[in-house]
């Protein structure tokens, strides 16, 4: 792709433009933000990338996916800021689910020790355990939340913390978990995965990027049981005083 049709391609940011500005929608600013951000971000990721991909350093290898993990830490923590040391317990999943996915794929040699494959793969592993650790917390503050007064029943009657929060928590680990399971059921028919697109666009084999994207797939199945109960069994026993009561939430 030349540059020229790239700059083209922002025929696609003109027109939420131009709906937003005729609806009065109010969302131009943040619109054109957004386009801004992710022009200079790519970018400045792509010319990172080359670099570290000719220099195939193990080194550089470990601070991008480090900086990557920084990153959706930070971003994810956001949604769970009521809940005590919730920055180290989504950090702690997060090192955890790079640990076991890069641990089968390189122990079993499935795809080669190198930059090109360990960057790439890890980007979009953490990325999804990221959205999934917002959609856990968003879920679980809202649960416990609306179920505030039932939770301090169990508790009042003997119960224990895991005892008070289990159908909260379970609740929540399944509605994060939910839209990775259905998006996988229809994938292929309804949509071809990002991964498995830019392949076959990039002139390889289809049989190969389905290979590939079956990889990612497969993956991303542990990366969301990983993220919701890593973060869902860290996060609740900080909810409660060593009284056994129920913390509020900030």
């Amino acid at each position: 792709m030349t540059y020229t049709a790239l700059l083209l391609s922002l025929i696609f940011v003109c027109i939420p433009l131009l709906l937003s500005k005729t609806l009065k929608l109010g969302l131009e600013r943040d619109t054109l933000i957004a386009t801004f951000r992710s022009i200079v971000q790519l970018l400045a990721v792509g010319y990172i990338l080359k670099s570290i991909f000719e220099a195939n350093s193990y080194i550089y290898i470990f601070l991008m996916v480090a900086l990557m993990i920084i990153v959706a830490t930070l971003n994810a923590r956001k949604k769970g800021a009521g809940i005590k040391g919730i920055t180290w317990k989504i950090a702690l999943t997060l090192v955890m689910i790079e640990i076991v996915t890069q641990g089968v794929l390189l122990g079993f040699k499935i795809v080669p020790a190198t930059a090109q494959y360990i960057i790439p793969i890890s980007g979009m592993l953490i990325g999804n355990s990221m959205v999934l650790s917002i959609l856990f917390l968003n879920r679980f503050t809202a649960e416990i939340t609306s179920h505030k007064d039932q939770m301090e029943l169990i508790l009042s009657l003997g119960g224990s913390p895991k005892q008070a929060i289990h159908r909260q928590l379970i609740n929540a680990i399944k509605a994060s978990m939910i839209p990775t399971i259905e998006s996988q059921k229809t994938i292929g028919l309804v949509q071809l995965p990002g991964m498995m697109s830019g392949q076959i666009i990039g002139g390889a084999d289809p049989i190969q990027a389905v290979q590939f994207q079956l990889l990612i797939i497969f993956a991303l199945l542990t990366t969301a049981t990983l993220s919701s109960i890593m973060i869902g069994f860290l996060s609740y026993p900080a909810l409660f005083n060593e009284r056994m009561q129920l913390l509020e939430m900030k």
